[in-house]
């Protein structure tokens, strides 16, 4: 009989710990002058994600996909002041939280301020969704992590998207990490040229994988409105954020399997105590 239970027991850890099979990312990518030129595949992920195209409250779409154009950001919150990184979980609970080895993120201001838009490039940026746009400060990388909206959940969704502004040469990508923080999708972004506009995103064929997106724009950074890091090579900026609703992170398969072991061999031991007594 003890046999046959540990024999059950390395069974279902067997079960619970074989790989995953990895996530199947179908991805969505233009590049163009203006936004005309994006917006059929950006509406085209829309699709694919769900959720219908009337937003309702903090960027939500029929509960299955959320948006951040920074458009609603307050002018208190924006240039030349610092967006806080939970911003959009906590005044704006929409469950994405950002981080930077740079100092900060910045929302650019709107027209009819004291800050110039556009972070002070007009040259060379413009807006898909007017009027406001994203970047990370003194830095190139912004990641992105996911919540249940509006608490401290961990969360995972199963498709992200963003636009990115003034993509002139490669080495601006978007990776996908998984709740081990392994890699399971890179994608260089489409060249669209001075002021131009690329789209990039993916969708996972099933189930909530994203844990953590990592947007590596360009290889120059902005400092301050009008100041970049390095003023003879151009930087990239963000513009809207597009991604499935956060639901909660479910346990690793590892966990899984040690929690059904412990379970199997607690049963195990049961049965001998009742033998022996």
């Amino acid at each position: 009989m003890m046999n046959s239970v540990f024999k059950a027991a390395a069974a279902v850890a067997a079960l619970l710990l074989a790989p995953v099979a990895g996530a199947t990312l179908v991805t969505f990518e233009a590049a163009g002058v203006d936004p005309a030129a994006i917006t059929p595949t950006r509406d085209a992920f829309r699709v694919a994600v769900g959720g219908g195209v009337v937003a309702g409250a903090n960027g939500s779409f029929g509960g299955v996909r959320r948006e951040i154009n920074w458009d609603g950001v307050p002018d208190a919150r924006a240039d030349p002041s610092l967006l806080p990184a939970n911003f959009f979980n906590v005044n704006s609970p929409r469950g994405a939280v950002f981080s930077t080895p740079g100092t900060g993120f910045l929302v650019s201001a709107n027209a009819g301020l004291a800050t110039p838009t556009l972070f002070g490039f007009p040259g060379d940026l413009q807006t898909f969704s007017a009027q406001r746009l994203f970047t990370a400060v003194d830095s190139t990388i912004t990641d992105v992590t996911f919540f249940v909206p509006g608490t401290g959940i961990a969360a995972t969704t199963s498709a992200f998207g963003v636009v990115f502004v003034d993509v002139e040469d490669p080495g601006t990508k978007i990776e996908f990490f998984d709740a081990t923080d392994k890699l399971i999708f890179t994608r260089d972004v489409l060249i669209a040229g001075n002021q131009g506009l690329s789209f990039v995103g993916a969708v996972a064929d099933a189930g909530e994988k994203i844990s953590r997106v990592r947007l590596t724009s360009g290889a120059n950074s902005i400092l301050s409105n009008g100041k970049r890091a390095d003023e003879t090579t151009d930087m990239v900026v963000m513009d809207d954020f597009l991604y499935a609703e956060p639901t909660r992170a479910v346990p690793e398969p590892s966990s899984l399997a040690l929690a059904g072991l412990g379970l199997l061999c607690g049963v195990a031991w049961l049965r001998r105590r009742r033998q022996a007594s």
